[in-house]
């Protein structure tokens, strides 16, 4: 995971079932601490768990003043199953998202982080709740001809990437110069700006944005599975949880079985977000076997 970055001052407020109230504040206590493998206790007698976000759509985001999003729709189902009614948001960068988890800024990771070894040693990951593919945002037309990570390093193309994103990480094993940004939003903008060529995210997260911002002289290539070292990289995320709350992942997990072994289940909560059937995590592909790095 890339270093700490400064964290926004800015905590959101989300009431399963109601409107949700949001402040701005001067910044944002940590969570209270609790002895190992206590927490989901704790949680259920305050109703209220804290989660980070990076505000990348349709995974966790806020619309008008609203936490919203594929995770946090599947947060509020399990959570409020587990006797957690309320959800409070804390954004930050990417980035920083499992050294605030560490540092006790909030109780989990809300952002459909990919699964990965190295961020497995740090932290605690829940089961596959999304799968993704990379895609590209280039300028109208696709002039340079991109489609994949190795035709970005072949044509020399400056490439934007969110920072602490697994296409930064793509972007180091290709030997790539990435300049990084911390935010999607970013990412267009370096692209339509001209100090980037390309912009590498999830297909979904980049044909959100594209969609959601009509006028942007932007287009976004047909999605792919990044090939690194010969290998096809398998991309799935879940919630992230300090490795100190056992019990909070156990519980979580049993929820989430419930939800993505029923599709019809499943899509009535991120359907709405653009997800597909083709996001239904493949039960093949557990975390266990991901953080060993074995897919």
């Amino acid at each position: 995971m890339a270093e700490t970055k400064s964290m926004s001052k800015r905590c959101t407020a989300v009431f399963a079932g109601a409107a949700m109230v949001a402040a701005t504040l001067a910044g944002c206590t940590k969570t209270e601490t609790t002895e190992s493998g206590q927490l989901l206790q704790s949680l259920k007698d305050k109703g209220t768990i804290t989660v980070g976000f990076a505000g990348e759509a349709p995974y966790s985001f806020e619309d008008g003043g609203q936490l919203t999003g594929a995770t946090v729709a599947l947060h509020k189902e399990i959570f409020a199953n587990l006797g957690i009614k309320t959800v409070d948001g804390v954004q930050t960068e990417f980035g920083a998202l499992i050294p605030g988890l560490q540092a006790n800024r909030f109780d989990a990771v809300s952002a459909g982080m990919s699964i990965l070894p190295k961020r497995c040693e740090q932290a605690s990951f829940s089961e596959p709740e999304f799968m993704y593919t990379t895609a590209l945002m280039v300028k109208p037309g696709n002039p340079m001809n991109l489609t994949d990570m190795q035709s970005v390093q072949a044509s020399g193309a400056k490439l934007a990437a969110m920072t602490g994103a697994i296409e930064s990480d793509y972007a180091d094993a290709l030997g790539i110069d990435a300049t990084q940004v911390a935010t999607p939003q970013d990412g267009m903008d370096a692209v339509t700006s001209g100090r980037a060529d390309v912009f590498a995210l999830t297909a979904i997260s980049l044909n959100w944005l594209k969609s959601h911002t009509p006028n942007a002289a932007v287009d976004v290539t047909p999605s792919f599975v990044a090939v690194i070292d010969g290998k096809p990289q398998v991309g799935a995320g879940g919630t992230v949880f300090r490795t100190s709350d056992p019990d909070l992942l156990a519980a979580y997990n049993t929820e989430l079985a419930k939800i993505t072994g029923d599709k019809d289940k499943y899509l009535s909560i991120v359907g709405k977000f653009g997800f597909t059937e083709r996001e239904l995590p493949d039960p093949k592909y557990t975390t266990a076997k991901l953080c060993k790095g074995e897919i």
